[in-house]
């Protein structure tokens, strides 16, 4: 879920308090010489390029960002994006360095270094916590589904990320970046603006240079949001495109991992290594190749319902429409975006429900410290001066007084209504008017952590749709607000993924995309809406 302090931006438009890439010249591969500055935040496709021809090792790949995040997670800019590193990272990169010297490439993905959320269990000596004291230290017995996918392609875990605890569902006043474990995550951009949640250290970490991939989980907005606010790019794939198995959940209706990387080539790589079976028989083509290829499309649906709320989101929607209109794409320009109330209701009845429900059964499975939501509760209230100073955990009490068999019923028809209500909105584009796509801006732009009076903190969000339907959506920097940046989201029908990707591409490559932070300590004059 995506939590500002005091608002749930995740449901941020109800009206009542539903509150929810390095590749260096002139290195052999077996130097252990670091990289000059001029290499920094590059990008997948010259890795690959660089290790498949010697002049870059996954070894020398592994060490720099070691030293990107002994430098800056929790010294120099402070961006407290990484919980841990992996102590096996370096080992484990000489091995793929020697697979591909025997001339063994196990997939594009070889010897590429992945950050993961720290809700994602992982069996080696990285705890998987979801940044939650409680859980502090816990070693599960085994990985997650996309984690082994992850080591059978070939990528070094280089440490788990930080994260709005529980994933932001622990307290209506939840800190989007904060977690007890893992303090507060800083953005790269402006340092005492937010990340954004609550994959906040994943999109950090990739923004600030920490890693070339990461990878987050998204229910509503988690990754959308973070992607945007960090200037990165975010997917949140089709329902079922990837497994959420040994994932800690929220609610497994929504609940799903993304790639978060500074391309969008990078972001289909890492993808392409995650997806299920029915995933890769539905898109019928590598999601890597789909971004070299041309926009199957005609027409497109463009949102303009936010240019008034910041002038950079003007100006971005207007580059756009420009960028589409030279490459012969239709433009449908739309001037609303308004979701119904019940939706909202709906949703945070089935993400309660689902949590009481789906939470117990992972942390018994796993054999976690904490057995029960209510030993969480528990643990929270005993240690409250610390765990409770900065705000509740009203979402665990709520669900875990939920009756599971009195409340199916209403919870059946709220997950099929809030589906219905979902798709219905987005098919008014996508099915009735034919479009391939609809793009929107995803998020305003990072506000303070630690808002004034003056500062109205988080402005808006558009990631409850594509969530709720489960249908796929992309989020990549497009335009700037002063120096935060900006992010658009492009959405498409269910496993239309290859298609978007080719869109998003495009767009990337016309527009220009990541651009790197210059961590200012703060902003000259605060950056308000219009």
């Amino acid at each position: 879920m995506v939590v500002a302090r005091k608002i749930i931006t995740s449901l941020n438009l109800a009206p009542f308090t539903i509150v929810l890439s390095l590749f260096f010249v002139g290195c052999s591969a077996t130097s252990t010489e670091l990289p000059s500055d001029q290499f920094r935040w590059t990008d997948t496709a010259t890795v690959q390029a660089q290790l498949n021809s010697g002049e870059l090792s996954s070894t020398q790949l592994v060490q720099y960002y070691l030293d990107q995040i002994a430098g800056n997670n929790h010294q120099g800019h402070d961006i407290r994006a990484i919980i841990e590193v992996n102590p096996e990272a370096l080992e484990q990169a000489r091995q793929l360095d020697e697979e591909r010297q025997r001339g063994n490439v196990r997939s594009p993905l070889h010897g590429l270094p992945v950050v993961l959320k720290a809700n994602i269990a992982t069996h080696d000596e990285l705890a998987t916590t979801a940044g939650a004291t409680v859980m502090k230290d816990f070693i599960t017995s085994k990985d997650a589904a996309l984690v082994t996918q992850l080591r059978d392609a070939g990528a070094i875990i280089l440490g788990k990320a930080n994260l709005s605890e529980w994933a932001n569902f622990r307290g209506q006043d939840s800190i989007s970046g904060w977690s007890g474990l893992g303090g507060q995550t800083r953005n790269p951009y402006v340092l005492t603006h937010n990340p954004c949640g609550s994959s906040s250290g994943s999109g950090a970490a990739v923004a600030a240079d920490f890693s070339l991939l990461a990878i987050g989980t998204e229910t509503d907005g988690s990754i959308m949001c973070p992607a945007s606010v960090n200037g990165v790019v975010g997917v949140k794939a089709t329902r079922g495109a990837v497994s959420g198995y040994g994932i800690i959940p929220i609610a497994s209706a929504q609940d799903i991992a993304g790639p978060m990387t500074r391309q969008v080539f990078g972001a289909a790589v890492l993808l392409d290594a995650m997806t299920t079976i029915e995933a890769k028989s539905r898109y019928g083509t590598s999601l890597a190749e789909a971004t070299k290829q041309n926009f199957k499309g005609e027409s497109v649906v463009v949102v303009r319902a936010y240019d008034d709320r910041f002038s950079g989101i003007e100006v971005m929607t207007d580059n756009l429409v420009t960028a589409l209109q030279s490459n012969g794409i239709e433009v449908i320009e739309v001037d609303e975006w308004s979701l119904p109330d019940q939706l909202y209701a709906d949703e945070f009845e089935v993400l309660l429900y689902e949590f009481k429900r789906d939470l117990n059964a992972w942390l018994v499975e796993f054999d976690a410290p904490a057995q029960s939501m209510q030993a969480v509760i528990d643990f929270n209230e005993a240690n409250a001066d610390s765990e409770l100073a900065l705000f509740g955990q009203e979402y665990f009490e709520i669900a875990v007084n939920i009756d599971l068999t009195d409340a199916a019923e209403s919870y059946n028809n709220a997950l099929f209504n809030g589906r219905r209500l979902a798709e219905e909105h987005l098919d008014q584009y996508l099915k009735k008017q034919g479009a391939s796509a609809i793009l929107i801006p995803a998020y305003g732009p990072a506000w303070p952590t630690e808002p004034t009076e003056d500062d109205e903190g988080f402005s808006f969000g558009t990631s409850t749709a594509a969530a709720v339907s489960g249908y796929p959506s992309i989020t990549l920097p497009l335009g700037q607000q002063g120096p935060l940046p900006l992010g658009l989201s492009v959405i498409g029908l269910p496993w239309s993924e290859a298609n978007l990707f080719s869109l998003a591409a495009l767009l990337e490559t016309q527009l220009g995309g990541f651009k790197p932070p210059q961590f200012l300590p703060a902003l000259e004059a605060e950056i308000t809406a219009e």
